[in-house]
C-alpha cells in the first residue's frame, strides 16, 4: 500500500514538474494563452459564415426554392455548383480571382523584391528618397492606383466614359485589354502591394549576414549561383510571407476589379449579397479555402530542417554590389520615373480634382489659364442656401473631422493591440517552430487575414448585431474586428525578423540570469526595432483606410472611409479626393513621427537611412 502510494505520488511530481518546466518558458505561456483566446475569435466568425450557408434567408434564392421562409437547407450548393448561372456566379469569378492572386503575386514579388535587392545590397544613388517614396502606394488606399488607371487611360471611343488625360490631350487611345479586366488589375495591385514585399525582403536583406556570400565568392562560385543557392534561399521565409500575405490580399480585393470591370468572387459576393445572400457565403468559404491552401504549405517549408537565421552573434558586414559609374545613376533615374508615376503623380492628381469647378473637367490644361481652378470645395463655410449641395467646404466640414477623429481612434487601438499581439505571437512561435501546437496558433492568427474583408465584416456583424449582444456603430465593435483582421501583420513581420535571430544571443542573457521582459527590451526588441515597429505600423496604416471591413459594422460618415463611400455615391468627387488626401497625409506625419521619436520607420529599416 505504501509503495503504490509513493508510486502515485512519484508520478504526480514528475507531472508537476513537466507542468512547472513548460509554464517557465515564457513562449509556451505565450502559446497557450493566444492559441485559446485566437481560437474564440477566429473559429466563432467562420462558424457563422459556414452556418449562413445552409441557412434560408426570407426573400432570397433559397427561400424561393425550398418555399420556406427560415430553417436549413442545401439549396444555396446545389444552385450555385448546378445551375444556369454556374458559370457566371462560380467558375468565371474564381478563375479571374485565381488568375489576379498568381499575377499580383508575380508583379509584387518581382518588382519589390528587385526593389530591395537594388536598395540594400548595391551601390545604388538616391536610395534614402527611393526607399521613403516606394512605399506611398501602399499607403494610399487600394482604390487610389485603379481611378489613377482610368483617368489617364480610359477613352469614349474604347470604355464608353470620359476621355482620360492620353485621350484628351494626345488623342492616344489604349486597347479595352489595357483599360480594363485581369491586365490592369493585377498591374495596379501588384504596384499597391509591391512595397509589402519591398518592406518584408528588404528587411531581411539587410541584414543578412555576408559571410556565406563572401565564402562562395572565395570559391569562385558564379553570381548567378550564389544567388541562387545562398541568397535567395536565405530570404525564403520572407517571400513565402509575402506570398501568403498579397495571395490572401488579392483574393479579398474588391475595389480594384470594381473600378476596372474584372468579376472576381469578391466583387460577385458584393452584388449577390443582397438576392443570394447563402450563395454569396459560399464564396467567402471558396476565398478562404485558397487562402487556408497556401497558409499549409508556407507551414510545411518551414517545419523543415532548414536553417533561415542570418542575424547572428558574430558579423555584421553586408556585402554590396557594384553597379559601375553609369549603372548607379542610371537605374537611378529609371525608378525615379518609375516610383514618380505610381507615388506621387497619384496624390498630384488627387489634390487637383479638389481644385476643378467640376469632376473631370481639366480644360484649364488646354487654356493654361488658372483662374478656371476654385477654392469652394475646401473653403465654403456655410450649411445654407450657398452650401454645395447642402455640405459646407471641406475645412468646415463637420461630418469630415468627426469622422477623422473617429479613424483615430480605430487606428491607434487596432495598431497597439494587434501589434503587441503579433509580435508576441511572431516570438514565441519562432522559438517553437517545430511544435504542432505552435504551428496552430500561427494558423489560427492568421487565418482572419486570409478570409475576405467583407466577410469578416458581415461575420461580426451577425455576431455582435443581435437581440443579446448590440455593438453595431460602436468604436468597440471596429476595435475588435480590426485587431482580429490585423494580427497577421504584424505576426507575420514579428516571425520573419525573429526567425533570423540565431539563439545564442538570447542564450548568453539566460546564462546571465537575465529575466524574460528585460531580454525582450534590451536584447530582442532593439536588435529588430524595425520589423517590430513595422508590425505596428501596417495595422495602422490598413486601419486608416479600411473600407469593405467596416462598411457593415457601422454608418456612413462614422470613421473617415465610409465618409469618403458616401460622399463618392453623392458624386462629390472633391471631397472624396480631399478624404484621401488627409489620410495619406495623416500616415506620413505619423511615420515622420515614429521615425523621429524611435529611429525606425517603415523604410529606415531597409535604405531610408
Amino acid at each position: 500500500m505504501n509503495q503504490s502510494a509513493t508510486k502515485k505520488t512519484s508520478k504526480m511530481v514528475i507531472v508537476l514538474n513537466k507542468i512547472k518546466t513548460y509554464f517557465s518558458k515564457p513562449q509556451n505561456i505565450i502559446l497557450l494563452l493566444f492559441g485559446i483566446v485566437l481560437t474564440f475569435t477566429t473559429v466563432a466568425p467562420i462558424v457563422a459564415i459556414v452556418e449562413d450557408t445552409f441557412k434560408i434567408h426570407p426573400g432570397t434564392i433559397d427561400a424561393h426554392l425550398t418555399g420556406k421562409a427560415s430553417g436549413y437547407s442545401v439549396a444555396n450548393y446545389a444552385d450555385l455548383f448546378t445551375s444556369k448561372l454556374a458559370r457566371t456566379n462560380l467558375w468565371t469569378p474564381l478563375l479571374n480571382t485565381v488568375l489576379l492572386a498568381v499575377f499580383t503575386c508575380l508583379i509584387s514579388i518581382l518588382f519589390g523584391g528587385l526593389f530591395a535587392f537594388l536598395i540594400t545590397r548595391t551601390n545604388l544613388k538616391c536610395k534614402k528618397y527611393l526607399s521613403s517614396i516606394f512605399i506611398f502606394p501602399y499607403i494610399m488606399p487600394q482604390w487610389t492606383l485603379a481611378v489613377v488607371w482610368q483617368n489617364v487611360f480610359n477613352s469614349n471611343v474604347v470604355t464608353g466614359t470620359s476621355n482620360g488625360l492620353l485621350a484628351s490631350l494626345f488623342n492616344i487611345t489604349m486597347p479595352k485589354w489595357w483599360c480594363l479586366g485581369l491586365f490592369p488589375s493585377a498591374v495596379v495591385l501588384g504596384l499597391h502591394y509591391a512595397p509589402f514585399a519591398y518592406i518584408l525582403i528588404g528587411g531581411i536583406f539587410r541584414n543578412m549576414d555576408a559571410n556565406l556570400e563572401e565564402a562562395a565568392t572565395i570559391l569562385d562560385t558564379p553570381k548567378w549561383k550564389t544567388m541562387f543557392r545562398i541568397t535567395l534561399p536565405m530570404v525564403k521565409p520572407a517571400i513565402l510571407s509575402t506570398i501568403l500575405l498579397v495571395f490572401g490580399s488579392a483574393m479579398g480585393s474588391y475595389p480594384v476589379p470594381h473600378y476596372l470591370g474584372l468579376t472576381t468572387l469578391s466583387t460577385k459576393y458584393i452584388s449577390m449579397n443582397s438576392k443570394y445572400t447563402g450563395e454569396a457565403s459560399i464564396l467567402a468559404i471558396i476565398m478562404m479555402i485558397f487562402g487556408v491552401a497556401i497558409l499549409l504549405m508556407n507551414q510545411m517549408s518551414l517545419k523543415s530542417r532548414k536553417n533561415y537565421t542570418t542575424v547572428t552573434g558574430k558579423s555584421g558586414q553586408i556585402s554590396k554590389i557594384n553597379l559601375g559609374k553609369v549603372g548607379k545613376y542610371l537605374i537611378a533615374i529609371i525608378l525615379i520615373v518609375i516610383t514618380f508615376f505610381t507615388s506621387i503623380f497619384p496624390i498630384l492628381s488627387f489634390a487637383l480634382e479638389t481644385f476643378l469647378p467640376n469632376p473631370g473637367d481639366y480644360s484649364f490644361l488646354y487654356t493654361m489659364d488658372s483662374s478656371a481652378l476654385t477654392t469652394k470645395w475646401w473653403l465654403t463655410d456655410n450649411n445654407g442656401a450657398g452650401a454645395l449641395y447642402g455640405q459646407p467646404g471641406i475645412l468646415h466640414n463637420p461630418l469630415i473631422w468627426r469622422a477623422f477623429k473617429g479613424t483615430m481612434l480605430v487606428a491607434v487601438c487596432c495598431a497597439l493591440i494587434a501589434g503587441t499581439i503579433g509580435t508576441l505571437i511572431g516570438y514565441a512561435v519562432s522559438k517553437n517552430r517545430r511544435s504542432k501546437w505552435a504551428n496552430y496558433v500561427n494558423g489560427v492568427a492568421f487565418l482572419p487575414y486570409l478570409m475576405p474583408s467583407l466577410a469578416v465584416g458581415a461575420a461580426f456583424f451577425i455576431l455582435f448585431s443581435n437581440d443579446k449582444i448590440n455593438l453595431f456603430n460602436t468604436y468597440t465593435l471596429l476595435i475588435i474586428a480590426g485587431v482580429i483582421k490585423y494580427i497577421p501583420f504584424a505576426s507575420r513581420s514579428a516571425l520573419n525578423s525573429m526567425l533570423q535571430l540565431s539563439g545564442e544571443i538570447e542564450e548568453a542573457a539566460i546564462i546571465q540570469d537575465i529575466p524574460w521582459y528585460k531580454r525582450m527590451l534590451r536584447i530582442i526588441i532593439p536588435i529588430q526595432k524595425s520589423s517590430i515597429i513595422n508590425g505596428y505600423m501596417l495595422p495602422f496604416m490598413t486601419c486608416l483606410r479600411e473600407l469593405s471591413l467596416f462598411l457593415l459594422l457601422c454608418t456612413q460618415g462614422f470613421i473617415l472611409s465610409t465618409t469618403l463611400d458616401y460622399f463618392d455615391e453623392m458624386g462629390l468627387y472633391a471631397f472624396s479626393s480631399a478624404i484621401n488626401l488627409i489620410l495619406i497625409v495623416t500616415i506620413l506625419i505619423f511615420n515622420t513621427l515614429v521615425n523621429k521619436l524611435t529611429g525606425s520607420s517603415l523604410d529606415e529599416g531597409i535604405g531610408g537611412k
